[in-house]
């Protein structure tokens, strides 16, 4: 059954310029489709328009209307007071009725029911009961703990949160609707690393539909049965997740290229041809002919459309040369805030070349541990920073002393440069033409951050200190920064909930937890399974109940044969899964190869827990 159906979709702003245009695909039920394109490629204005809050110029949109539909992305004007709870609780407004209906009912048969009354109860009882009536508060608890709403937040007045913790709450809000078809409009934007991990386990076992619009690589990668991509406001198809997207948009890209390459080699050779046969049919009418019969030939070839390549931003960082090995060092560091307690006795060391993640929850100061590093806040203990260390810094969010300027007068007034070097310098970060006379207030978050990093890769740094820096760039803007950051040699030092870039950079990571850094000298992936290991660890063991198994026919011989050829293949399975372990370490910066690998050690460690089990068995028989 098709969930939504958009057929020759056209939409313009500016009349001649059309954002989206014949765009045309359908979603079946029960499907999670990613919606990529570069930023102002139209794709949160089709999410728009598949609500019906914004009106399109041409084709037809279909949703079922049998089906409830959310948007993330929207935030509704709730009345004034209302706390969290109260937003939170407006996900069962139907069932409160119900409710309401059933309380009234209760009150007039106190003093005797009549069989109408009785049967209406039922119906109602029935209908709160099915709607879920009786799990609320424990669905209002699981959503709240895996989104990282706190009990403390959910007492506050919702219109005094944060832009976005109010996403964050109205997409719990969504999630306790019990919404028949989601639309996701970067959902995981303001999660921390927990909170998306737990949106992605919620969408995998989600029965409705779901279209979704993420940068999050890694998300995608998990959630995503098939992508659609909008390129010149057309739609373009791809039956796989991100991983896949990357590898079938490339070997689609060199295909085309070798047939434009191919066609045109063709072409030059005839053109070649006829050239030379009309030279010589000055005297000879009948090779003229032939000459003009192949230049018909040529215009009925049909001609494959040269590929267009990303327009790209190319530069790196000016880096400072460093000397010796020490890089920073802390000492009992720490930071409270009143009576609450951020971080305390922090012990680090940093040397040269080193790349650190650090992780947490949201609420747990790693904004704030660098701000302290930095100078930017005060703090108790000590930090010794190297004598030739020059950092860069590039915030979450980010000010500029004065927005009111163009980007070309920011340039030339904050960096001293000349008006051609100030050209230069921002047409390698894409800002070309008349782009460059745009004033810096009128600019996107992800349009700040490049103007940002165009004024910090001028500076000589040796040592880059990164807050979110992938936060509101789109997929094509993240690979650009990525390339930057892995030609500069000298330290990193970032705060990410991006787990593709901390995969791909972080050889070290520091947790903020409690109150307390935990340093792990490994990659992301080593990181997480340790966590999972630790976490498993921590689990009670209850002794279950066996059931009796029959013996093995043939008695005790019989039963010993088969112990010990499972105790074999225990051993061969336990050995399979060590060497996984030593392919996995080494295929930490391979990012797909390094998924498959995790999910084939997954499977083997359930086909030993099944040996086990069975050897168990056999024991007891």
């Amino acid at each position: 059954m098709v969930d939504i159906s958009v057929k020759n979709l056209t939409k313009f702003f500016v009349i001649g310029e059309n954002l989206l245009e014949g765009l045309s695909f359908d979603i079946q039920e029960g499907e999670c489709v990613a919606i990529l394109g570069r930023n102002g490629c139209g794709k949160t204005t089709l999410l728009r328009i598949l609500t019906g809050e914004m009106d399109y110029d041409d084709g037809e949109v279909y949703v079922n209307p049998h089906k409830r539909l959310g948007l993330i992305s929207q935030i509704p004007v709730f009345p004034d007071g209302y706390t969290v709870e109260n937003v939170l609780r407006c996900a069962y407004a139907n069932l409160k009725q119900i409710k309401a209906k059933m309380e009234k009912l209760e009150q007039e048969m106190a003093l005797g029911a009549t069989a109408e009354q009785l049967r209406l109860y039922d119906d109602l009882t029935n209908q709160f009961q099915s709607g879920g009536g009786y799990e609320m508060d424990v669905e209002v608890d699981k959503v709240c703990n895996g989104l990282g709403i706190t009990a403390e937040q959910r007492s506050q007045v919702f219109d005094s949160l944060s832009g976005g913790e109010k996403t964050r709450v109205n997409l719990a809000r969504l999630l306790l609707e019990k919404t028949d078809i989601l639309l996701l409009d970067e959902p995981t934007n303001h999660l921390d690393l927990r909170s998306v991990e737990w949106l992605e386990s919620y969408i995998n076992a989600f029965k409705g539909t779901v279209l979704a619009i993420s940068h999050d690589r890694f998300f995608l990668d998990r959630v995503a049965h098939r992508v659609i991509e909008i390129v010149d406001g057309h739609a373009e198809f791809y039956s796989g997740n991100y991983s896949f997207y990357i590898e079938e948009k490339q070997a689609r890209f060199d295909l085309q290229m070798k047939q434009y390459e191919q066609e045109q080699a063709k072409l030059r050779q005839l053109g070649f041809t006829v050239e030379r046969m009309k030279g010589w049919g000055i005297n000879n009418r009948t090779l003229y002919r032939r000459a003009i019969s192949i230049q018909h030939r040529m215009e009925r070839i049909r001609k494959t459309e040269k590929p267009k390549t990303e327009r790209t931003m190319k530069a790196n960082f000016a880096e400072k040369e460093f000397s010796g090995d020490l890089v920073f060092k802390t000492r009992n560091l720490g930071k409270c805030f009143g009576d609450r307690e951020l971080f305390s006795d922090v012990d680090l060391l940093v040397e040269a070349g080193e790349r650190i993640a650090i992780v947490g929850d949201n609420g747990t100061g790693k904004t704030t541990f660098l701000k302290c590093l930095l100078g930017e806040e005060d703090c108790t203990g000590k930090i010794q920073f190297g004598p030739t260390v020059r950092w860069g810094y590039l915030p979450q969010i980010i000010h500029f002393a004065h927005p009111e300027r163009t980007l070309y007068d920011t340039m030339l007034y904050e960096k001293n440069c000349s008006p051609q070097v100030a050209r230069d310098r921002l047409g390698a970060f894409m800002f070309q033409g008349e782009d460059v006379f745009k004033t810096v207030k009128t600019l996107s978050g992800g349009e700040q951050s490049r103007l940002r990093l165009c004024m910090l890769m001028d500076e000589k740094i040796n040592m880059l200190v990164l807050d979110e820096p992938t936060n509101h760039l789109d997929i094509a803007s993240r690979e650009w920064v990525e390339a930057a950051i892995e030609e500069f040699e000298g330290v990193l030092l970032f705060v990410s909930h991006d787990r593709y870039f901390i995969e791909k950079f972080a050889e070290r990571i520091w947790e903020l937890k409690d109150g307390r850094i935990r340093d792990f000298r490994c990659g992301y992936a080593k990181y997480r399974s340790i966590l999972e290991r630790e976490a498993a660890a921590q689990q009670p063991v209850l002794p279950a109940a066996k059931p009796k198994k029959e013996k093995p026919k043939g008695g005790t011989k019989d039963t010993d044969k088969l112990i010990r050829r499972l105790e074999r293949e225990i051993e061969k399975q336990e050995q399979l899964i060590a060497d996984l372990d030593v392919k996995i370490e080494a295929a930490a910066a391979d990012y797909v190869e390094l998924t498959r690998l995790l999910q084939e050690k997954e499977t083997a460690e359930e086909a030993l827990m099944e040996l086990m089990e069975a050897w168990e068995n056999a024991q007891e028989g």
